[in-house]
């Protein structure tokens, strides 16, 4: 074998020599006469022996060790190890952390997982932060030098996110003014999937503009929300919904979502009859008002549109947009709706030996929905929305009467009572405001009468109009003329809450 393979031949001369020469330098270091040198220059142990059968991987480890590999050699700090601990006996444990840790690193570099997983656990046995002492002695921070950081944003960088941008720095655009850049475009039909495909026609890119805003207002009337989601059509159709006030105007005076629905004088009866006595009695008040019926009575000849007219004037700035989404206003497609929550003390069974009494979390739900006619439903239940909300209905409310039809699905609206509702005008308020609403409703018995004091207010950012807080919450007997106040510490806020069978509201 020898005689064919003269290159293995000319490295096993290659390595006794060198072998030779490094027992030299490690006999020169230590002193001959003692004993103890004596046997250290017997200790450091003797190459591997070279199976014949695995020659060729041990000549490749050999060679790596002799070249020294940046990343597997001796001399690299990637391995832990340099020149001065390479001539140490490979006999010799590691002792501390670090040189534990060394080993796992050389171990790890040379495919040998399982001693090095040895070594790791035991260096971090040692001492839990070896990993950073490691990594200051191979790799200090002053090796690495740091970026400057570039203060010029890169030009393909800046052109893929839009053309019309200058630079990412720039300050965004007031909102005012992209709008009015969108006057001057036109509806583009859409671009086709494929590009040698024909371009479909877009019959809304040829209508005229007039045309085109008399579309526009009659889907406001039918459904406000759709109607400003045509801006996210198109910029000519967001410059449309933006701007034209005619639309905006008509949907505010109009009666179906606008001011025109709105009630500041009560309409019905409580029971939904038409209104015979027009002396309200009210409850007592901590701070009286200084407003006196004949102050009052200029402003209560006052037509809605006259009022409309005056605020959107001191209030609105002149928008007809504004006004609709700033404006108290209530919303009758739809109802509102708060959960509330309170703890009940429980009881163990007897059979049970507890240290600790059971606690029961109640949870209830309080319902209100407005009626055009200036009506109201309110009902007080465990049950849970979707169980309760198509059931808000005047039918219902007189088919379950007094606990009748108890089968039926919508035996929930057996507790429902009937109501009336107003806003109460700025000029009655001590603040002069808007905002308020005024809730009347049965009681538990015919002397009873509820009346329920809330204030509209927003949620959330886009939100407006979409929350009832409470005020105050009565109880009133008809018989007595008293008045008494509930206490609201489990009572949470309503929050209004869509109904798509509702349509507008009846």
């Amino acid at each position: 074998m020898e005689e064919s393979n003269p290159e293995l031949e000319s490295f096993r001369q290659q390595w006794k020599a060198e072998f030779s020469a490094r027992a030299q330098v490690e006999g020169s270091k230590h002193h001959p006469t003692s004993t103890g040198s004596s046997k250290s220059t017997r200790r450091p142990p003797a190459p591997p022996r070279i199976a014949a059968e695995k020659v060729p991987k041990n000549v490749v480890e050999e060679e790596e060790h002799a070249n020294g590999h940046p990343f597997l050699g001796l001399d690299a700090p990637r391995g832990g190890i340099s020149k001065e601990e390479s001539s140490k006996p490979a006999g010799t444990e590691p002792q501390s952390a670090l040189e534990h840790y060394e080993k796992a690193v050389e171990k790890e570099a040379q495919g040998r997982l399982g001693d090095s997983l040895n070594h790791y656990r035991k260096a971090f046995k040692l001492d839990h932060r070896v990993d950073l002492t490691y990594k200051n002695k191979h790799f200090p921070s002053s090796s690495f030098i740091s970026k400057p950081p570039n203060t010029h944003p890169a030009t393909d960088q800046v052109t893929k996110i839009t053309t019309a941008h200058h630079s990412l720095d720039g300050t965004p655009q007031p909102i005012n003014q992209l709008i009015a850049g969108f006057s001057s475009l036109s509806i583009e039909p859409a671009l086709p999937a494929v590009e040698e495909d024909p371009v479909l026609p877009c019959p809304l890119a040829t209508l005229p503009g007039e045309i085109l805003v008399y579309i526009f207002r009659e889907l406001a009337i039918i459904d406000v929300a759709s109607f400003v989601r045509l801006a996210q059509v198109c910029k000519r159709m967001a410059y449309l919904v933006a701007t034209e006030e005619q639309i905006w105007r008509r949907v505010c005076e109009g009666s179906e979502v606008g001011f025109a629905a709105m009630h500041y004088q009560f309409q019905v009866e409580i029971h939904g009859g038409p209104l015979e006595d027009e002396n309200f009695p009210s409850p007592p008040s901590d701070s009286p008002s200084d407003l006196t019926p004949e102050l009052i009575a200029p402003f209560t000849n006052i037509t809605q549109a006259n009022l409309t007219s005056a605020l959107l004037q001191s209030l609105y700035s002149s928008s007809w947009q504004q006004m609709f989404r700033l404006r108290p206003r209530i919303r009758f497609n739809g109802c509102y709706i708060s959960t509330n929550n309170y703890i009940r003390p429980g009881q163990a069974a007897p059979s049970q030996l507890t240290w600790s009494s059971p606690v029961h979390i109640v949870t209830y739900y309080r319902y209100l929905r407005f009626f055009r006619d200036g009506s109201a439903i309110s009902l007080l239940t465990t049950a849970e929305p979707f169980e309760v909300v198509h059931h808000l209905t005047f039918e219902l409310l007189a088919t379950h009467r007094n606990g009748a039809n108890a089968h039926l699905p919508s035996a929930v609206m057996q507790h429902a009572l009937r109501g009336r509702w107003k806003l109460i005008p700025a000029a009655e308020h001590p603040e002069g405001v808007e905002g308020d609403l005024c809730v009347e409703t049965d009681g538990v018995g015919p002397k009873y009468m509820y009346r329920q004091d809330l204030s509209l207010r927003s949620a959330g950012k886009g939100a407006r109009n979409n929350k009832l807080a409470w005020s105050a919450y009565w109880l009133y007997n008809r018989l007595t003329d008293d008045w008494a106040e509930f206490s609201r510490r489990n009572e949470k806020p309503l929050f209004w809450s869509r109904v798509r069978s509702y349509g507008n509201g009846a």
